[in-house]
């Protein structure tokens, strides 16, 4: 139990996360899939959109470094957490008024305005993983986790499924369709903030001696075992990213999916992430993060790459399975072995740190990619199937390269990739699933 912290408390707080989680998932299903469409309806260029990605992760990169020394300066996470939770939901507001308030230049305005907007989101980033890391205790971090991540991936399935409908029945008014989307994206933020306001902060391990900066840190990324994990991280999503901004491009403007056929596909990729959280975090608890890490990372590099092969609709349907299955066990190993691996007194710096390379890499790969799409040779007469196949061949070099180099903080049984993949698979419905979830944190109040 965290010190300072009653079981009940803890409890407490614990559920509210997961409140706080699923809201804020719902404003992400309302945004996430929908910025580039909304780009794409103001007749943005593929290198537009790349730096529609791109400049706000710039941005962060530098939120991440000012956080901890603003949260230090403020005394305490929550209450730097919410003033800027607050105003990132409040952001919302311009971008679904750009259209009548902006006659001209309206994609630049978009970018403006997601970048502020991004840029208040990041700076409460690493002061809420620093707490949640506090909050939540060592043992059951992969299953509480993994079931806080498959409820959000639920809601923002569902989110997006509407917010693909009223896209598909208003497409006739298209910009009326996103004011309404994003008024319930703004809406859901706000809630978020309510959800964080009601947990409890646990007290922080105030160091006996001076801690190093951000900068001294970073010196020393290539000789730590914490300090190679963030560096594989910043690039694997920098290789991404190469691709990831352009594959609503490519459903929307190349194969002119209607609004309804792209939600359903890109809604499938975050069903399997939910069907297979659960999955991943057992094992996460069983084998480790990096093991798991490990066996997630060598199916990443095919994400990518398996669209090339067709643009058939029940095959990109089986592409973001794949894209789901992987990126589950992925996400989840990256996130809960940073908790484990930063030292508890410096952690907000060590994950300020890692977020702020990982934003640098998703800023140059959505940037290069954009620039570089439309002048490299293409495919099957399309640049961006080339940008994708780029992806998946820079991605397998950097897991080759640097993931025998991360080791296992904890202390594990040896598992084998077989066990891995194969051992006691079980997948529950959602019913019982949620039964499940509520029954087990509701007795965390209780102890």
């Amino acid at each position: 139990m965290p010190s300072g912290l009653t079981k009940q408390q803890v409890g407490k707080s614990l559920r509210n996360s997961i409140l706080d989680g699923a809201t804020y998932a719902s404003m992400l299903g309302l945004t996430q899939y929908y910025i580039t469409p909304y780009a794409l309806a103001m007749k943005a260029s593929t290198t537009q959109v790349g730096f529609l990605t791109g400049i706000p992760y710039l941005v962060m990169v530098l939120t991440q470094l000012v956080s901890p020394i603003l949260v230090e300066r403020v005394g305490s996470r929550k209450s730097f957490i919410l003033p800027v939770a607050f105003l990132h939901g409040l952001m919302w507001l311009p971008v679904l008024l750009i259209t009548y308030l902006f006659p001209s230049q309206q994609i630049w305005w978009l970018i403006a305005f997601i970048t502020m907007g991004t840029a208040f989101d990041a700076l409460s980033n690493a002061p809420w993983n620093s707490m949640m890391a506090d909050l939540v205790p060592e043992e059951v971090r992969g299953r509480y986790f993994s079931s806080r991540n498959r409820i959000n991936g639920l809601v923002t399935m569902i989110l997006s499924i509407i917010a693909g409908g009223i896209l598909q029945a208003l497409t006739n008014n298209v910009f009326v369709a996103f004011s309404m989307i994003f008024a319930g994206a703004m809406v859901s933020r706000f809630l978020s903030v309510y959800f964080l306001s009601q947990m409890v902060e646990p007290p922080v391990l105030v160091p006996k001696t001076k801690q190093p900066s951000i900068f001294k840190l970073s010196l020393t990324l290539g000789s730590t075992n914490v300090g190679k994990f963030i560096i594989f991280n910043a690039l694997i999503n920098f290789a991404v990213y190469l691709a990831a901004p352009f594959f609503s491009v490519y459903m929307l403007r190349d194969l002119k999916f209607s609004y309804l056929t792209y939600v359903i596909i890109t809604s499938i990729s975050t069903l399997a992430t939910l069907i297979f959280m659960p999955f991943w975090g057992k094992r996460i608890d069983r084998a480790g993060n990096v093991k798991v890490l490990k066996v997630a990372s060598l199916f990443l590099p095919f994400v990518p790459i398996v669209w090339l092969f067709s643009s058939n609709v029940y095959y990109l349907w089986g592409a973001q399975v794949l894209s789901g299955f992987s990126w589950a066990g992925f996400s989840l190993a990256v996130s809960i072995f940073l908790y484990d691996a930063a030292p508890s007194e410096n952690r907000t710096r060590y994950i300020a740190l890692n977020n702020a390379l990982m934003f640098a890499g998703i800023s140059l790969g959505s940037l290069l990619g954009g620039i570089v799409a439309p002048i490299i040779p293409a495919i099957m007469r399309n640049n961006l199937l080339t940008i994708f196949l780029i992806s998946g061949l820079a991605r397998l070099v950097i897991v080759f390269a640097f993931i025998p180099k991360i080791s296992e903080v904890r202390q594990v049984p040896e598992t084998s990739v077989k066990e891995i993949l194969f051992g006691g698979i079980r997948f529950t419905g959602l019913k019982s699933f949620y039964g499940n979830v509520l029954r087990r944190f509701s007795k965390l109040g209780k102890r």
